[in-house]
């Protein structure tokens, strides 16, 4: 029988209580981080170029969360036979949110990176909630140590941005930067971008800075030609990934609370698809989801995306790992 733990405690049904992510316990001390998954929020907004208000994705992204907090004994899918997040079987902390300097860049990320560090050396799955897509530079950054022990990381994208800009007015580290900042890291092996379309965040000559710095660059339109069992297969295989998403890689219809959207994009089995391959095919060592601005978007519906995917992702992550 499965176990469902309003059986022996409250209800604490979703609406109530304190919203973590997914009410999962709450951690401050970053010392004493005992979980498999550690959740820890970026909000910081301060890299956007047009539309801002990401600073409060993680907040609508915990809130979203508890939706899927009944006490049920985990997520069983029919279709896969599988109970995701057994109760008792995967522990998962949220740890708060990362210390935020109003437009200080430098010092915010400093902050993300070091709670990011501090996930890993307890030896848990950073989960990173943004956020513009400029925190990833500094959830990269936090790799170094890791990768040094690990071996290097392949980078998977979501998005409808490349992010590949060098420099731009002297900024090189807003939202439109992550991805080339990086590919100029040593411990990061390519990068798979995926969904990328209409007028980008980056020029020609930044696509092809990107290929030869390894990217493998698809479309929505490409990926749907392939499939997402031949997407998966071009990643390659074994390998440890970083994945990061970016909502506005998902079509504006089902996310339009975000700051860039792009019409064309993912509908939601598309990226689980994927996402669900690359489980089984690697090791998924990190993950952001990114650029959740709840203030476009009165349904909820984005946020609830978000934490949708982040549920089934990390569900996926941990069952490959434990079998």
């Amino acid at each position: 029988m499965t176990s469902n733990s309003y059986e022996t405690g409250r209800l604490n049904l979703p609406f109530v209580g304190i919203c973590t992510f997914g009410k999962y316990p709450y951690q401050p001390n970053w010392d004493a981080i005992d979980a498999d998954v550690a959740i820890l929020g970026a909000p910081f907004d301060c890299g956007t170029q047009w539309r801002a208000g990401t600073r409060f994705g993680p907040r609508s992204i915990r809130e979203a969360s508890t939706l899927f907090s009944f006490g049920h004994g985990g997520a069983y899918d029919h279709e896969d036979d599988v109970t995701y997040l057994p109760s008792g079987g995967v522990s998962i902390v949220d740890i708060g949110d990362a210390d935020i300097v109003h437009t200080d860049t430098m010092k915010s990320h400093a902050n993300i990176e070091f709670g990011v560090r501090k996930i890993l050396a307890a030896g848990a799955l950073p989960v990173v909630l943004g956020g513009d897509h400029s925190v990833n530079i500094p959830c990269i950054n936090a790799f170094s140590d890791d990768c040094a022990e690990n071996g290097p990381i392949h980078i998977v994208q979501i998005d409808a941005h490349l992010d590949f800009v060098d420099e731009r007015h002297g900024v090189r580290y807003g939202h439109g930067n992550p991805m080339r900042r990086a590919a100029e890291k040593p411990y990061v092996s390519g990068l798979s971008q995926l969904g990328i379309r209409n007028v980008s965040s980056t020029a020609k000559e930044g696509y092809e800075d990107a290929r030869k710095m390894g990217s493998d660059i698809l479309s929505v339109r490409q990926i749907r030609a392939l499939g997402s069992a031949a997407v998966a297969e071009r990643v390659p295989a074994g390998a440890r990934y970083y994945v990061t998403i970016d909502i506005d890689g998902f079509d504006p219809s089902i996310a339009p609370g975000t700051g860039t959207p792009s019409h064309g994009g993912f509908i939601y089995y598309e990226v689980l698809e994927i996402l669900a391959a690359l489980a089984k095919r690697g090791t998924i060592v990190g993950i952001d989801l990114v650029e959740v601005a709840p203030d476009y978007d009165q349904t909820g519906g984005t946020a609830i995306l978000a934490a949708q995917v982040l549920m089934n992702l990390i569900g996926r992550v941990m069952h490959a790992r434990k079998g």
